[in-house]
Order: C-alpha cells, then structure tokens, then sequence
C-alpha cells in the first residue's frame, strides 16, 4: 500500500491542485500559539512539543493501528493518502523561483536581489553569492518538501510524516525561541539520515567523484545542517559553473531541478525494488 500512497501522491503533487486545498495550518498555528501563551506550559518547550507535536502523530499511529485489520487495509488506505499529501512541503518552490529567474536572466542583480530578499528570505553582499544561496535554497525546499516526507512514510508510516511537518511548522513559526531551539534539534535529527541518502544518490545521478570529495570528511559529522550539506553535495554533483548573472546562472537553476527529478526517479525505483522484495 505504501508505494501505491507514494504513487498517488506524485500524480496528485504533479497534476492537481489539491494539495493547496488540504494544507490548512490555521488550526495548528492557534493552537501552536495558544499553548505558548499558556502559563503551564509557557517556559517548558519540551512538554509544548510532546503536546502539539507527538500527541497528534502518538493518535493518528493508534488510529492506523486500529483501522489496519478492518477490510484489508482500505479503510487505512485514505488516511494514509491525506497524511501525506498534508506533509508535503508548502508552497511551489520552482513558482516562487519565478521572478528572481526573471530578473536574474535579464542580468538585473539588484532586483534580484529584492525579490530574492522578499519572496525567499534571502540576502547577499554580492550577485555570485545571492545566486549560491538560491541555488542551496532550492536544494533545500525539495529536500524538506518531498524527499525527507517520502523517506519517513516509507520506513516508518505515515504518523512519522506528520510529525516531520509538524516539527518544521514549529520551528517556522513557533515565537518562543526555546521552543524554536527544540524544534530545530529533534528536526535535525530527523534529517540527519535522509539527507545524506539523498546525497548519495546525487552522487549516482551526478558527478560521482566530486560528491565524493565532498562527503568523504563530512558524511558522518553530526554537526553539519541539512541545508548546508545539500546545497555542496548538489553544486559538486551537478558541476555548476562559477556563479554569473544572466542565461547561464539561470540554466544552473535547471540544471538543479532536472538533478532532483533523476534522484526522485531513483528513490522511487528503490522503493518499487523494497517493495517487490519484502
């Protein structure tokens, strides 16, 4: 059933908007701040979590747990669907990518450097620079978005999901910076394996040497962000010419994505292979 979720979910990802529709994050933000706010519970970000985070994927694995037995799995089967499709990452990374692309292929630095500052969140002291950060920025949303969800409902169902996005929803907007400390920890622990597998499969994808070079001092270092292993390990595999405005920086963005695509059809190959096999 898992792989059939993971299908549905590619075709759905791809051709509908129904994602947009179902990723409702109102409800939990309130709460979120509510119990922020709450005096019991206000200096103790370990129990805030443990209550907006683990109690909801704690109750969706007991309803799972429960609807598995009842008519093969069907029941299960839309829940399964859901969940996944609400842990996917927000938003369209490469749409969002849309008007610094514009300015960037025009050679137009510095109002790639607004919309990079206003739609991203990203700022540089220099056009080759900003142009690194977009490209670790997208590295990095395909990563949080897709390839780490479909890792943990692959190994560990679809209640670990949730808590994967529940966990980033936290740390994104969370306003205690205790609370956000935690999240970003127990988040980066959660990465720390996905990551780096999907570095691997750059490497079998793309430049297989220079992402070695790259991941041979830095594969187990415990230390190291997800982001920031993604976006060298991605640079290395994809060879990218040095950064420069205009056409080429933007075939570099391409080129990235297209790096993605074959490591999502290698992933999906892998699963297609556990599942035919266990």
């Amino acid at each position: 059933m898992s792989f059939l979720v993971l299908l549905l979910v590619l075709w759905i990802e791809k051709f509908s908007a129904f994602r947009q529709r179902l990723q409702q994050d109102g409800f939990y933000l309130r709460e979120l701040a509510r119990l922020e706010r709450g005096p019991r519970l206000k200096n103790q970000p370990w129990w805030t979590l443990a209550v907006c985070v683990f109690a909801p994927v704690v109750l969706l694995a007991f309803v799972l747990y429960a609807l598995e037995p009842v008519a093969y799995g069907l029941l299960a089967f839309p829940i399964h669907l859901l969940v996944m499709i609400y842990s996917l990452g927000r938003g369209d990374v490469k749409a969002a990518l849309g008007p610094f692309r514009d300015a960037w292929r025009r050679g137009d630095v510095q109002a790639a450097e607004h919309v990079a500052e206003r739609d991203l969140g990203l700022g540089a002291d220099s056009g080759p620079e900003l142009l690194e950060r977009v490209q670790g920025h997208l590295l990095w949303q395909a990563y949080q978005s897709f390839f780490a969800v479909i890792f943990w409902y692959f190994l560990m169902g679809p209640a670990v999901a949730l808590g994967y996005r529940l966990l980033a929803l936290t740390e994104e907007h969370a306003r205690n910076r205790e609370l956000r400390r935690c999240a970003q920890q127990l988040r980066h622990a959660f990465d720390w394996l996905p990551v780096r597998l999907l570095a691997i499969s750059f490497a079998l994808v793309g430049n297989f040497v220079a992402v070695g070079r790259v991941m041979i001092s830095e594969l187990l270092n415990w230390h190291l962000s997800a982001g920031h292993l993604i976006a060298q390990v991605g640079r290395a595999a994809d060879e990218l010419p040095p950064p420069v405005a205009g056409a080429e920086g933007v075939a570099s963005l391409d080129s990235l994505w297209e790096l993605l695509l074959r490591s999502a059809v290698l992933w999906y190959s892998v699963f297609a292979l556990c599942t035919v096999l266990l």
